[in-house]
């Protein structure tokens, strides 16, 4: 739990930091749109995928977060690859593309079942690894504020869209105070004995209810401190606020929204053409 990234942010002043928290929300959603696009074939989809993979670990780089914290967090895929691969083979496509891998005795494995497995966890890496980028490039107030432009529009329908903004931000920023609760307290129950790892099922209940129970307890006093460190600095969403920062868009904005429209309208042409340039 210690390695996980999400929702923490890494001070740093790189192109992708000082983009404006409007564009990089735009910019998060148009890539996630992106990598769950249905591209087919399979060769055109690995491209895809790829490429947007190799493109998400640059803009790690940039931003300074480590590639190999974010992997070591994701060393616990391993159980969801074999699973999906398990329900692929039992529940097969109508159509294969790429045949046979093997047949026993009249129990037919087909190699779709790997391509489709390993074509989800790609997607779902790179879409973990797009929204780290998000939470560790934009602060908490920041991405609130990108959060409640996009919202202002529904307050025509009197949307709280102040307090729908300031919740989101509030649950992301307390994603890796979570999880820093939870190692603590993982290792304070392993201290006294509770094992989360060994042992039978009812043990491994049992312990997984002494690390819910004291972090249910601690989430409550945190929230509890939040809320009344927000009352005594006067926080009332239903007053209008004024801003210390004022964001204007830049060359750079309009430069990372230009980069993303063209790859988001490129992945869109190739799902509604068809297009296969290995069939060329």
């Amino acid at each position: 739990m210690k390695n996980i990234a999400l929702g923490k942010y890494v001070p740093y002043n790189s192109f992708l930091h000082r983009l404006d928290p409007r564009v990089k929300l735009f910019v998060t959603i148009a890539l996630l749109v992106a990598v769950f696009l249905p591209v087919k074939p399979y060769a055109m989809a690995y491209t895809v995928s790829g490429t947007l993979l190799v493109l998400t670990i640059v803009m790690l780089l940039i931003s300074h977060i480590r590639v190999r914290d974010i992997f070591v967090s994701l060393r616990s895929l391993w159980f969801l690859v074999l699973f999906l691969i398990l329900v692929y083979i039992a529940v097969p496509k109508a159509e294969n593309e790429l045949g046979i891998a093997w047949d026993a005795n009249g129990w037919v494995v087909y190699w779709d079942a790997f391509a489709e497995a390993g074509k989800v966890i790609i997607r779902l890496v790179t879409m973990i690894m797009i929204t780290m980028i998000l939470t560790a490039t934009t602060k908490p107030l920041d991405l609130t504020y990108g959060l409640e432009w996009y919202l202002t529009p529904l307050k025509v329908f009197r949307f709280p869209s102040a307090e729908v903004a300031m919740t989101i931000s509030i649950a992301l920023r307390f994603i890796p105070t979570l999880l820093e609760d939870a190692n603590r307290v993982m290792r304070a129950q392993a201290s006294r004995g509770v094992d989360f790892q060994h042992g039978r099922i009812a043990s491994r209940i049992t312990g997984i209810t002494s690390l819910i129970v004291p972090l249910f307890v601690s989430s409550f006093i945190r929230s509890e401190e939040l809320a009344n460190a927000m009352e005594c600095r006067g926080y009332d969403p239903r007053l209008k606020r004024t801003r210390y920062r004022v964001f204007r868009f830049h060359v750079r904005d309009l430069l990372a929204l230009l980069v993303v429209s063209v790859i988001l309208g490129g992945i869109i042409a190739l799902v509604a053409t068809g297009f296969n340039f290995y069939a060329l």
